[in-house]
């Protein structure tokens, strides 16, 4: 759980949902039962599942299909996530060695196809069009912000609307299909499905730029991961982008040197100069701008025990600390 105001709303759900989980990446093949048993006991925020029972339980589903879709949503983020460790060359995910660390890059990318394909089929399994159409949409959309990322390392020209263009097919795009398919499963009108649908890919961005900025404000021990990880992997993201923008000559010099590949050598004049350029406050501030985005989407929801967590999820997006 993410937070311990999810507990007691979805624990039970969630443990729905591992069970699925574990009976999907069952495998004669030894490898990816290891791999897959490594990934799940490694925890995480489960967020994203969590957030297609929210929106299915505040829409009215009655039924099972919930948890099938919750676990093809986890299994879609955790192959992107062993794709990205594998492109990243990254050596830490949730405080634990990741998978390309611990079994090659080459077993890490192999098991993400398993997860990707298994996925296809539980959701085949749920038999809906509606589902397929807007799973096998998210998948190539995400896709699309893999490589847009890729492209754009080291690019100290990435421009505020570029990086948006990035985060919300890499990360939100995955946030706003479960929240879509959780009003999918609940028969919601088109008005709000598409108020769904908005809230997710809002929530999403927020998160987004929050990890971000723990990037570089975090503590490793916290947050799960290095920090400085996305300065050492040349990524642009919204804190240097402002720094850029305000930053004096100096300053740019010494952030465009680290993305051009002086890494974490530079990280203390980088983080100096996004404290000094306010860099880390303006992309909270954009945070909390997507958040209240999306707690807006939520307006009209008759009120429930998830409709109120959808709302606290909003304000935990951006005052989170992991």
């Amino acid at each position: 759980m993410p937070a311990s105001f999810l507990e007691p709303v979805v624990g039970a759900d969630m443990a729905q949902v591992d069970r699925v989980l574990r009976q999907a990446l069952a495998s004669d093949v030894a490898l990816i039962r290891q791999i897959a048993e490594y990934i799940l006991g490694g925890g995480g925020k489960r967020l994203r599942p969590a957030l297609l029972i929210l929106a299915a339980g505040a829409t009215g589903y009655r039924g099972r299909d919930h948890y099938t879709l919750a676990a093809v949503i986890e299994m879609i983020h955790t192959a992107t996530l062993l794709h990205d460790d594998v492109v990243d060359e990254s050596k830490l995910r949730r405080g634990n060695a990741t998978a390309n660390a611990m079994f090659g890059n080459a077993a890490s990318v192999l098991v993400g196809d398993f997860l990707y394909s298994r996925a296809f089929q539980l959701m085949v399994s749920v038999d809906r069009m509606r589902v397929l159409l807007i799973l096998a949409d998210a998948t190539n959309v995400i896709a699309e912000g893999e490589v847009l990322q890729l492209m754009n390392a080291g690019n100290f020209a990435l421009d505020e609307r570029s990086y948006f263009d990035v985060i919300e097919r890499k990360t939100a795009k995955l946030f706003e299909a479960a929240a879509r398919l959780g009003a999918v499963l609940g028969d919601a009108d088109a008005a709000r499905e598409d108020a769904f649908r908005r809230y997710g890919m809002h929530l999403g961005t927020a998160f987004q730029i929050m990890d971000d900025v723990l990037d570089y404000s975090g503590d490793a021990g916290v947050i799960g991961k290095s920090v400085g990880d996305d300065l050492a992997e040349g990524k642009m993201t919204l804190p240097l982008i402002r720094a850029l923008a305000l930053g004096t000559p100096g300053e740019t010099a010494v952030i465009r040197h680290a993305i051009g590949g002086g890494g974490l050598t530079d990280f203390a004049p980088v983080v100096a100069a996004l404290e000094r350029t306010g860099a880390l406050t303006y992309a909270h501030d954009r945070a909390a701008e997507a958040s209240r985005e999306a707690a807006r989407c939520l307006e009209g929801l008759a009120p429930s025990p998830c409709a109120e967590t959808l709302l606290q999820l909003t304000a935990f997006a951006v005052d989170r600390r992991y």
